[in-house]
């Protein structure tokens, strides 16, 4: 793991999706004259973005942002990618004594850009095919049952319909014989790759569900579902890993005739409500975060300025 090479620190600005990173992260650039780096793992896509919440075109033009619009809906991403990619970006601006400011909701993203990652082995494509046709064959289930049986620690940790995760976990133990869960126990995220600050924004789950209810309806009014077309209709399929995620798969079964509207709109706003219950837990891991209510702006500017640049 490469050593930390600058004394400017980075930020790290995580929270649950429609909490508000967004105008705070606007305003915390400002302060700072910096720059905003993306680390939400859906903003990577290129074509996708009213479902993804991505920063306006104004947004972006009052502030530099880094890491979005980065592959088409078609293409492999993963931590692994993300890490290699934000590194250049946060080496540039330290160059450049700027202290990066990291924004967005993927725990992992965060974690394996200040800790490092798992040195496990990079994707084997015909590996990844195997998997993919022993998937069509025998059913994602069956992947799980196997996951559960070569490593039971990746196994119970893993969704049983995480089909990305199933495959990478089945991967490395048979291009290895090392399960997943050695290789991370192994390594156990102990490097210090960057001195962070690490702030975590929340609000009360009422007035969060209440948020991301509106959301969700706002979204629509701006066109998510011609969205979703427009995709489909690029060729992007329902197969794709991107066009699984949160907001799109609901709206994928709407355009399919199996949904109605209402209905996929309903489970949009349902199924965000857990998303953001599991960002809550998975940050909650990290007790380098200092939690701050979303109203008390005032307080993280404070707060990260005189920390930053002391």
């Amino acid at each position: 793991m490469e050593p930390i090479t600058s004394k400017l620190p980075i930020v790290l600005l995580a929270g649950p999706t429609a909490v508000g990173k967004t105008r705070l992260a606007l305003r915390l650039a400002a302060r700072l004259e910096t720059e905003i780096v993306n680390a939400d793992s859906m903003q990577i896509y290129r074509h996708m973005n009213i479902g993804t919440a991505k920063p306006s075109p104004e947004d972006r033009s009052r502030v530099p942002h880094h890491l979005l619009d980065v592959v088409d809906p078609h293409e492999p991403f993963d931590a692994a990618t993300y890490l290699t990619l934000a590194r250049p970006v946060i080496h540039d601006l330290h160059r450049r004594g700027k202290i990066p400011l990291v924004v967005g909701g993927t725990g992992l993203y965060m974690k394996v850009l200040t800790q490092g990652i798992c040195p496990a082995p990079p994707t084997d494509p015909e590996l990844r095919r195997r998997l993919k046709a022993a998937e069509a064959q025998k059913g994602l289930g069956a992947l799980h049952e196997e996951l559960l049986q070569v490593d039971p620690l990746c196994g119970e940790r893993i969704h049983p319909h995480d089909r990305q995760r199933i495959h990478r976990a089945l991967e490395v133990y048979h291009l290895t014989g090392t399960p997943l869960s050695r290789w991370q126990e192994r390594h156990l995220f102990r490097e210090t790759v960057h001195e962070s600050l690490k702030i975590f924004l929340f609000r009360e789950r009422e007035e969060l569900y209440g948020r991301i209810d509106r959301r969700v309806d706002i979204m629509m009014e701006e066109g998510f579902l011609e969205e979703v077309q427009k995709l489909l209709q690029a060729g992007y399929g329902p197969e794709l890993h991107s066009m699984k995620s949160l907001g799109y798969r609901q709206l994928v079964r709407c355009l399919r005739g199996e949904w109605t509207l209402e209905k996929a709109v309903a489970e949009i706003q349902k199924e965000t409500r857990r998303y953001a219950k599991r960002q809550f837990t998975w940050f909650r891991g990290d007790p380098q975060f200092q939690w701050f209510h979303a109203g008390e702006e005032e307080k993280v500017l404070a707060w990260v300025e005189r920390l930053a640049k002391a």
